[in-house]
């Protein structure tokens, strides 16, 4: 890049001594309050209308989010009729608490109010930008000024809230200092602390501080440092509930979040998938479904992840990204050859184990837990090896191929991936398969065949073998005797040109349920003249047919070969 980074001016760190929060854990969910209809919906190309805001108004509530900023009613005709709607229509559950927003300035709040009449459940959030950069650049005030907004509003949102409180309203007030992220943090707290006093706050009335990173503009610890700093310094904790407001400048949304949990907040303010202004908002679905694999209940509900990302579609206009975490189309999706293998070997491990963990390599979540058990987790490009094409095979088709096998149905894949040079679909796969092994039906096939089998006293099988094979333009027949039908089969075309193959392997399943299922076989024979190894497999509802026709298909390979 040109010289241009010496412009910018780095952040400047809180100093703190004893810092705590490195060594605290999250061990529950906060409070969360969506913001998605006011943060997300102002950062749309085309906000939503009203049918659309009360489709994801609804969704949110089918959620469990119990704190949802409706809007700003104040700003413009349309958010009041959208506030008016959600009170007057009977949207509202009795469990939910709206929000909405207004700047600290008299002709709005009193707009404000008229706009919650009625409701239930409010949260009544002003705010007003306290940054040194704000103050320096668009109020040119004081730190003084700038607290005396605050505190004008607060006097009047207290008084004009006394009759609707004691009409019976549960209305309760949250107070912004914008930029909170750039402001001084000794005057973030003297402000915050001027706000609570002209609130009347008290441990039984909580007001709720929203300490927001308008812009990101440091590091996560950073900011978990001037977080902790700010609540050891703030006079009678015990009347606020810390509540964080970040976005994602920085890329570190929910690192930030995070940390900042860590260092005392007990709410967060958040969107679904992250919309909102720039880069947008913190994600919501993220926050929470980082603390359900930590075994740390969120008290969301994302089991149907797939309906809601198709409803934000819908309402927002906006794609969610294809890697964006739990929900993107591809995040469980493995194309590496590695990777494959280890979630393969997984899967194997939790059927085998019976363990009550998830602990599959490279899958964080069981994509079961989210709604999406029916996606593909292994997709096969040239990148994938012998452990995708296997996947795929068993979890698609049913076939459960030996490990042995799994290498050498791998190189056929990897023949026809590095040929087209993309993706190759899971039918393409099975295509494969059946051109392999299924339908190597020359230069020798059964035509037909009789089993007779007898039991002696002490319980012994035998197994006498009769048949007709054709090799090419040959037709013969051939017998043999053994203790079961696949021993019978191999001695009576031991006789033959193919007497050449000895027999190594084999291992078979049902590949369908019921009276009418089918089976498939593999067998794994060797050359003695070249000593190479030829896998074959055969299908059949006749649980004695198929290891014969797998017989045959592993000998037309090495013909073919």
């Amino acid at each position: 890049m040109k010289p241009g980074f010496e412009k910018y001016i780095p952040f400047q760190p809180q100093p703190i001594r004893g810092r705590t929060w490195p060594d605290r854990t999250i061990t529950k969910a906060p409070v969360w309050c969506s913001v998605d209809l006011r943060d997300g919906n102002q950062a749309l190309i085309d906000p939503m209308n009203l049918a659309e805001k009360l489709e994801y108004f609804h969704t949110l509530v089918d959620i469990g989010v119990k704190e949802i900023e409706i809007g700003f009613p104040s700003a413009s005709e349309t958010e009041y009729e959208i506030c008016r709607e959600l009170i007057e229509g009977g949207h509202i559950p009795d469990d939910v608490t709206i929000q909405v927003l207004v700047q600290a300035r008299e002709h709005l709040i009193k707009k404000t109010f008229e706009a919650i009449q009625g409701a239930k459940n409010v949260i009544l959030h002003f705010y007003n930008s306290t940054s040194t950069l704000q103050r320096k650049v668009v109020f040119q005030m004081d730190t003084d000024g700038i607290t005396q907004i605050a505190t004008d509003a607060a006097d009047l949102i207290y008084e004009m809230s006394q009759p609707l409180i004691e009409s019976g309203m549960n209305l309760r007030f949250e107070y912004s200092p914008e930029s909170f992220m750039g402001t001084e943090m000794d005057y973030a707290v003297e402000i915050c602390q001027a706000v609570l006093d002209h609130l009347h706050a008290s441990p039984e009335r909580k007001v709720i501080l929203n300490l927001p990173t308008t812009v990101e503009n440091c590091m996560p610890n950073q900011f978990a440092d001037m977080l902790e700093y700010f609540i050891r310094r703030l006079p009678g904790r015990d009347r606020a509930i810390i509540s964080l407001h970040p976005h994602n400048d920085r890329g570190c949304g929910v690192a930030t979040t995070e940390l900042g949990l860590l260092a005392g907040a007990d709410r967060v303010e958040a969107t679904l998938f992250g919309n909102g202004e720039r880069t947008g908002n913190v994600d919501m679905v993220t926050l929470a479904m980082n603390m359900y694999t930590q075994g740390v209940d969120p008290k969301l509900n994302f089991s149907d992840i797939n309906k809601i990302r198709e409803m934000f579609e819908r309402c927002t206009k906006m794609p969610v990204g294809d890697r964006q975490p739990y929900v993107g189309k591809l995040v469980f999706t493995a194309f590496s050859g590695s990777h494959q293998d280890a979630i393969n070997k997984g899967v194997q491990y939790m059927k085998s184990s019976g363990t009550e963990y998830w602990e599959i390599p490279y899958l964080p979540i069981d994509p079961a837990d989210v709604g999406r058990e029916y996606e593909p987790i292994i997709r096969i490009n040239s990148q994938s090896g012998k452990g995708g094409a296997a996947y795929i095979m068993e979890h698609n088709f049913g076939f459960d191929l030996p490990k042995s096998m799994q290498p050498e149905f791998g190189r056929v894949v990897q023949e026809e991936t590095d040929a087209v040079g993309k993706e190759v679909a899971p039918e393409r796969i099975r295509e494969l398969f059946h051109q392999e092994y299924i339908e190597a039906r020359q230069p020798y096939q059964l035509i037909k065949h009789a089993f007779r089998e007898t039991v002696d006293a002490e319980g012994h099988s035998h197994v006498a073998f009769q048949g007709t094979l054709r090799h090419t333009d040959t037709v013969f027949e051939v017998s043999g005797e053994g203790n079961g039908p696949i021993d019978a089969f191999f001695n009576a075309i031991q006789g033959e040109k193919i007497s050449r193959f000895t027999f190594l392997d084999y291992a078979s399943h049902a590949i369908t349920d019921g009276s009418d299922s089918q089976g498939v076989a593999y067998i794994l024979l060797q050359d003695q003249r070249t000593g190479k190894q030829y896998w074959g497999v055969g299908l059949s509802h006749n649980i004695n047919l198929a290891p014969l026709r797998a017989i045959l298909s592993a000998i037309n390979r090495a013909k073919r070969a």
